[in-house]
């Protein structure tokens, strides 16, 4: 992650590109299996590794183009990839808060920090309680 706060630099280079943003995925996937409130929703997965990574590629290439990264993101958007999962506001700001603990963790500057929290708040009404 670049430690210095730089704004002709785009998102995706202050998160270290697409090594810097699969090294993030990683830790927030680590964060959530530990996280005891939205754990239930991942431990499923570490009988699956395969599809754990399929959901970690997915995440990387959706931050990559919402970053200013290149366009690899094929999945689904938000709401179709959240509906029916029921998330609860509870839910949602664990894994929000999983997500700028792991940016602090790797290093991110506090800019940086804020400009994912914004992303990830825009995204809030396409996955709470759908």
């Amino acid at each position: 992650m670049q430690t210095t706060s730089v704004q002709t630099l785009s998102l995706f280079e202050r998160l270290g590109g697409s090594s810097g943003i699969e090294r993030l995925v990683d830790e927030v996937a680590n964060r959530h299996l530990e996280n005891p409130v939205i754990t239930a929703r991942f431990r499923p997965f570490l009988d699956s590794p395969h599809k754990l990574d399929a959901l970690k590629l997915h995440l990387a290439r959706f931050l990559e183009a919402g970053s200013g990264g290149p366009p690899r993101y094929e999945g689904r958007d938000m709401r179709t990839a959240h509906r029916g999962m029921n998330i609860s506001p509870a839910e949602y700001m664990a894994a929000v808060d999983d997500i700028v603990g792991a940016l602090a963790h790797l290093g991110a500057d506090e800019q940086t920090r804020k400009d994912v929290l914004a992303i990830a708040w825009a995204l809030k009404e396409d996955i709470i309680q759908l």
